[in-house]
């Protein structure tokens, strides 16, 4: 095992651990937090029913999975760079994308390399069923990385490690060998509960429990449709993703730069303005976010994004700069219309 552990490391993983096939006791929350509807319009969610629990079930044969982690702070993040990302989301003109998505579309990166994981355990212990997972199946990636010992559930649901907070990407190898097992993890939130009071929407229900629906990820990201109303002055600038639970998260004091450059920012991801990035057509948006993950949610999506964070600061501002932008705006879509004229709105004068 040290071995194999060497190896991911060598491959960009901050740590690997190893578990077996049973989640039964993540079974009912799962089926409790379908029942209450807290997945919003992920079909994908409810549609493999427990399979999602249940890893044999969803690849038959399989005996042991490993369960790596990969950190994504950029290579060149500066030690103040919590001070830095809070700073952003007072700054009404930025556009505030999640640290996560300013690089290579991680999806890639981890099926690669826990692709290439595999083919030198093939090569030591000879050929073996295999399948890789990154967010790609229904898994649950949380309760298997608490199970091998990576981390435990934060009461914002996302794992925390102890070395390396939450800034993390969790990635699967499920295999028919019958490996050794890691320890599970023990939990060390405590009575802590920065994550459920910074949440912009209020999100974070109850300790470990997210309703979806109300999350400025999931809005901007999962979410195809019209924004409620009521919770789009909440995103403030906000245009892809957020980070705000992990943020005020004592634990990513320890958050770990990743070694890989696949992660440094690209197109000035971290400092963009709302009006620069508005001014994409889509042929730029394409190009600009080719092997990006934020190209996944299309050009409609962005700029419903763009015109509820322009709404916002045109709210805060009265910069007559963001009211020009989104007047001249040539967009057809009818829901992107729509945010447009609510950004619009906003202020009266």
């Amino acid at each position: 095992m040290q071995k194999l552990r060497d190896r991911s490391r060598e491959l960009g993983f901050s740590q690997i651990g190893v578990t077996g096939i049973t989640l039964a006791h993540a079974e009912q929350g799962l089926l409790d937090w379908l029942a209450a509807g807290c997945h919003g319009t992920m079909g994908y969610m409810a549609a493999h029913g427990l399979k999602r629990a249940r890893p044999g079930a969803l690849v038959p044969g399989t005996v042991s999975v490993i369960s790596a982690r990969m950190d994504y702070l950029p290579r060149h993040t500066p030690a103040d760079w919590v001070a830095r990302e809070d700073a952003a989301l007072h700054e009404p003109g930025r556009a505030v994308v999640s640290v996560y998505a300013r690089g290579r579309d991680y999806h890639k990166v981890l099926r690669q390399r826990l692709q290439q994981l595999a083919d030198w355990l093939a090569g030591e212990v000879g050929p073996f069923g295999h399948r890789v997972f990154c967010d790609s199946a229904p898994v649950l990636e949380v309760a298997l990385a608490t199970r091998a010992g990576l981390g435990w559930r934060g009461k914002h649901t996302l794992a925390l490690a102890r070395e390396g907070g939450s800034m993390f990407f969790l990635g699967e190898l499920f295999t028919d060998l019958a490996l050794p097992h890691d320890e599970p993890a023990a939990a060390h939130c405590g009575t802590c509960s920065a994550c459920i009071t910074a949440c912009p929407t209020q999100a974070i229900v109850a300790p470990y429990r997210l309703d979806a629906r109300r999350c400025i990820s999931y809005l901007t990201i999962e979410h195809h449709g019209a924004i409620a109303p009521e919770l789009r002055p909440l995103m403030g600038n906000r245009i892809y993703g957020c980070d705000d639970c992990q943020l005020v998260c004592p634990w990513n004091k320890y958050a770990q730069r990743s070694p890989l450059p696949d992660f440094d920012e690209r197109e000035g991801l971290g400092s963009a303005t709302l009006l620069a990035l508005w001014s994409w057509d889509e042929a730029a948006f394409l190009r600009r976010t080719e092997g990006s993950a934020i190209r996944r949610i299309g050009f409609g999506r962005w700029r419903r994004n763009l015109a509820v964070a322009l709404g916002n600061a045109w709210r805060e501002t009265g910069d007559p700069a963001i009211a020009a932008a989104l007047r001249a705006a040539t967009d057809t879509d009818a829901m992107v219309r729509e945010h447009i004229d609510w950004a619009l709105a906003q202020r009266t004068h």
